[in-house]
């Protein structure tokens, strides 16, 4: 196992369970627990993790992952969401990105369609996500809209007034939003609020929205709200989504993609 594999499975299971204690991960991993205890002097070094007496702890109970260890995760279910998603786009149209593992793939989803292979646009893609951006600037048929911004080191965001002022003044035939949850009664949330303020303008200036998120996303709350259930169209997730869970979103108007 690599070393940014290592970490990656460190940090998921830091996040699942809070604690780790350095035997328990070395058994976990298959690896020694001289490795385990560089690996988390190491990613104390960078704030991943807060290093206790025999292993580590996570900062606190809203601790957020940062993009970069979040790829792994349900990473099946994220590129078929995506290529689902990707459908829904027709050539020309202007798309709408935000952050996100899940909104990552829908952008390399689209940036191999056939069909948008040229164009004058074959596609405009509006995204405050500057790794999204980076991938898809290489694509002479795609305009890319960047918006203002500070960016944020968890999620490659870019928020704050400058990406308003922006968003502001365009708008999108769909906005994807990538979420870490989304309820019937409380909507689609972000850990952050910054985010989720960009991520509300985004779906206010967009004809239809659609979540793309896999199912560990549903049924689920986050501190910041992005916009309610009703303003969503379509809701793109996986085949292991709870089938109540996904009769209370068709029950509230809400078209249900499982892939």
């Amino acid at each position: 196992m690599s070393r940014d594999a290592r970490w990656k499975a460190l940090l998921e299971l830091l996040v699942e369970r809070g604690r780790l204690d350095v035997e328990e991960a070395a058994a976990e991993l298959g690896v020694s627990a001289a490795t385990i205890r560089r690996d988390f002097d190491r990613l104390a070094e960078q704030q991943m993790l807060v290093r206790t007496r025999g292993g580590a702890v996570v900062h606190g109970v809203s601790y957020e992952l940062p993009l970069r260890y979040k790829t792994a995760r349900h990473a099946s279910e994220k590129q078929r969401i995506a290529k689902a998603v990707a459908d829904l786009v027709a050539p020309g149209e202007a798309v709408g990105l935000t952050g996100g593992t899940t909104t990552t793939e829908v952008a390399r989803a689209l940036a191999v369609r056939g069909d948008l292979a040229s164009g004058s646009p074959a596609l405009t893609v509006v995204t405050n996500a500057l790794n999204i951006a980076n991938e898809l600037a290489v694509r002479p048929q795609f305009k890319i809209v960047l918006t203002g911004g500070v960016a944020r080191a968890q999620s490659y965001e870019l928020v704050g007034p400058l990406a308003d002022g922006v968003l502001g003044q365009i708008t999108v035939d769909v906005a994807v939003l990538g979420v870490v949850a989304f309820d019937v009664t409380h909507g689609a949330a972000a850990h952050d609020e910054a985010e989720a303020a960009i991520n509300r303008l985004l779906c206010e200036r967009a004809e239809r929205v659609v979540v793309a998120a896999d199912s560990s996303k549903l049924g689920q709350r986050a501190f910041a709200r992005i916009c309610a259930a009703e303003a969503v169209d379509t809701l793109v997730t996986d085949t292991a989504a709870d089938a109540e869970t996904v009769r209370g979103f068709e029950e509230a108007g809400l078209r249900v993609v499982t892939v």
